[in-house]
């Protein structure tokens, strides 16, 4: 799922905006704003895919604002929703995504959204991304499903037919392959370690060296210690700067 938010001081226009993505699967509104500045300072400091952005705005207007996300990352995707016409040339210079003229046509909302998700999944195929940054994740205990927050996981297991999962009170289940986890999972937050195990690097607490220059992972709230293979150490030394 494409982690967006709207920048936008109209309340009429920034309603009518949700409604369009909201109508649609791919994206979650994580924050909306009326006021740039503390839109740039949240966007400093989270993961954003996509940022819906007026132009005629108090305090910073949205082309300078788009212009500071484009310097500070490049990867974030910038559509204009506005009124003028006159700042399309000024838009596409910071490479925009796209331009959408107000008032908003349903026909037009719909195929840049379209437009995002086919973007996206086309960087993935390429190897250069993740498809979507997932945070929420259905599971299965006891023939019922549960929906968790990605940050409660402490680690993933590939069984022979399923997949496991742990949080700190359960083990839960799940048919997709650790693989296709992997590819949705967001790498700033999980690690490969293992061919069988998928560590959260936010909750690993020790590492242990172990036989044949490896490791082992102990994480919190758990006793069982994760491997490292020898495939993954170097990578696991970077992240956590082991020296």
């Amino acid at each position: 799922m494409l982690s967006c938010i709207i920048v936008e001081d109209e309340f009429p226009a920034r309603e009518e905006l949700k409604f369009f993505i909201n109508s649609n699967n791919n994206f979650q509104i994580d924050k909306e704003f009326e006021n740039p500045i503390d839109a740039l300072k949240y966007i400093e400091k989270n993961n954003v895919d996509v940022v819906f952005l007026d132009i005629n705005m108090s305090e910073l207007d949205g082309m300078s604002l788009g212009k500071i996300i484009h310097k500070f990352n490049k990867n974030i995707k910038l559509v204009f929703t506005t009124a003028y016409r006159e700042y399309a040339v000024d838009a596409f210079e910071i490479k925009a995504f796209d331009y959408i003229l107000k008032p908003y046509s349903e026909e037009r909302i719909i195929k840049a959204l379209d437009n995002l998700v086919e973007e996206f999944t086309d960087t993935n195929k390429n190897g250069s991304s993740k498809e979507f940054s997932v945070k929420k994740l259905t599971v299965n205990l006891d023939s019922k499903m549960f929906v968790l927050s990605i940050e409660d996981i402490l680690y993933i297991e590939a069984d022979e037919k399923e997949t496991h999962i742990f949080t700190k009170d359960n083990m839960y289940f799940s048919k997709l392959k650790i693989s296709q986890l992997e590819n949705i999972l967001s790498e700033n937050i999980f690690f490969r370690c293992h061919r069988s195990y998928i560590v959260n690097l936010d909750k690993i607490i020790e590492v242990e060296p172990w036989f044949n220059a490896t490791y082992i992972l102990k994480v919190s709230n758990c006793n069982f210690k994760i491997p490292v293979s020898r495939n993954h150490v170097k990578k696991l030394k970077e992240i956590l700067t082991i020296r």
